[in-house]
């Protein structure tokens, strides 16, 4: 299976089932599960989305919502919960509102 790396971007290959290994990125060496979302602009997103072999569970927020404030601790013990076998990442749809327009996101939080 391939894992991007939350670090670097890097591309792992993992064999299946060692994901709970605590496999390290083989370019920058850091942690490939952290247990914490990844923050994702536009392009690391692409690359989460084709490049891995684990679900992708994506957070669409702006630092002004109210609901997203609030749901982001949950979101982050979701995190922590669900790594390896999902992926939680975050995406600032005011700093990416090109690639929230294009996913038709037109209210927010919206995971």
């Amino acid at each position: 299976m391939q894992i991007v790396c939350p670090h670097c971007g890097a591309i792992n290959r993992l064999v299946d089932g060692r994901q709970r290994d605590r496999p390290v990125c083989g370019k920058c060496k850091s942690p490939i599960f952290d247990g914490k979302p990844v923050q994702l602009d536009s392009v690391r997103f692409e690359s989460h989305l084709s490049r891995s072999s684990i679900p992708l569970l994506v957070d669409f927020w702006a630092s002004w919502c109210g609901p997203c404030r609030t749901m982001a601790p949950e979101f982050d013990a979701a995190a922590k919960e669900l790594e390896p076998d999902f992926r939680l990442a975050k995406i600032n749809t005011e700093t990416e509102q090109a690639l929230a327009t294009r996913l038709q996101i037109r209210s927010i939080p919206t995971l």
